[in-house]
């Protein structure tokens, strides 16, 4: 699969069962490039570093993501998300 924006992550995600483990997130989308706005990650990368075993909803998901991402990967401050 190619990449994906930051803005159009929550589709990607959506497409998940949830509830879905940390194992199955890596499994199904661990080889997904994100198109940061300084640059680009795997979701495996993001993933590895998160510390919850189980997520609940897309919402839920993609909140840890952005937790784990670095301040500047989503750009500055009044840019939407990963268009910088």
């Amino acid at each position: 699969m190619g990449g994906v924006k930051l803005s159009e992550v929550r589709e990607l995600l959506e497409d998940l069962e949830y509830p879905v483990t940390h194992e199955e997130v890596l499994e199904q989308l661990g080889d997904v490039t994100l198109l940061l706005a300084d640059g680009e990650t795997k979701v495996e990368a993001v993933v590895s570093e998160m510390e919850d075993e189980e997520f609940d909803s897309p919402t839920e998901l993609k909140e840890g993501l952005y937790a784990n991402l670095p301040t500047e990967a989503v750009g500055e401050p009044g840019q939407s998300e990963g268009d910088a």
